[in-house]
Order: structure tokens, then sequence, then C-alpha cells
């Protein structure tokens, strides 16, 4: 194609010239049909492959989303997940009674100088399952900090 735009006419490849070209480029094709339909073949062909290669993409968008819209409700309340993922303002709510739980494993930094980090894992697991599996019976909201050396459950809850 850049050679048959040379400004110089004399270095413009000839018709049995551009005919070989597109011969071996179509590998052949060119004599069984013409070149606009081989060009309009194609791009069909291209098109299809982008039609695949964007359902591909969209299908991982939509499974991420869901990855990040679970994590967002695991860590919000169903309603403020809501009502972030529609772009509305979110009100500051008051309750009439509150209770913050703070506990602290006494003991713990002796415990993990003690233990393998796989322990100290299963150990924390093992403990704090107990407190999720207990918090849906009072209707509460869990906000959950990890640190080192002690492990903080922050529980708010309304009372109706």
């Amino acid at each position: 194609m850049e050679q048959c735009w040379a400004r110089n006419p004399l270095e413009r490849p000839r018709f049995p010239q551009i005919k070989l070209s597109l011969r071996q480029i179509t590998k052949g094709d060119v004599d069984k049909s013409n070149i606009v339909d081989l060009l309009i073949q194609r791009m069909e062909t291209y098109a299809t492959d982008l039609e695949g290669v964007a359902q591909e993409k969209t299908r991982a968008f939509l499974e991420e989303k869901k990855k990040a819209d679970e994590l967002l409700n695991q860590i919000l309340p169903p309603m403020v997940a809501e009502k972030l993922k529609k772009g509305q303002v979110i009100p500051p709510e008051v309750f009439k009674s509150t209770t913050i739980f703070f506990s602290d494993i006494v003991g713990f930094a002796a415990l993990s100088m003690e233990s393998s980090p796989m322990e100290i894992v299963d150990f924390l697991n093992d403990l704090y399952s107990l407190f999720d599996a207990t918090i849906p019976k009072f209707d509460v909201y869990k906000v959950q900090d990890m640190t080192l050396y002690s492990v903080v459950i922050h529980v708010t809850c309304s009372v109706s």
C-alpha cells in the first residue's frame, strides 16, 4: 500500500506486481473472489473476533464488579452500600442506644511469640468465628479492625 502512495509515479508498483503481492498476502485467494469481497470477509472475521473479546472482557468486568459489591456489603450495612453504589448522599443516622464492644486477648504478644503464624491465624479465626456466629442473632453491625498485637471488634447495634 505504501509503495502505491509513492510521490514519484515511477516508484509505484504495476498491477501485475500488486496482484502478486495480494496473492501472497491472501494465500492465493485473490483469484477466487475480488479484493472487496476479501476485505469484507476479513472485516467480518475481525468483527466476530472483536465481539468475542468484548464478551469476555464484559464477563470479567461483571465478575470483578460482583466481587467488589460483595466486599462492600461485608464492610458496610446493606442500605449504605446500595446508596453508595447509586451515588446517593448518605445522611448520618442517630441511634438512641449503641454498644461498642472492645476485646483484647490477654497475653496475645506472648502467645504469638510461641506460635507459628498459621497457629495464630487458626486461633483468631476460631475465636472470631464464634463472635461472627453470634452477631446475626442480635441484628447488629460489626466493624472489624485487626492490628499486630491486638484484635479489636467494634459492634454497634440499634435498639428499637
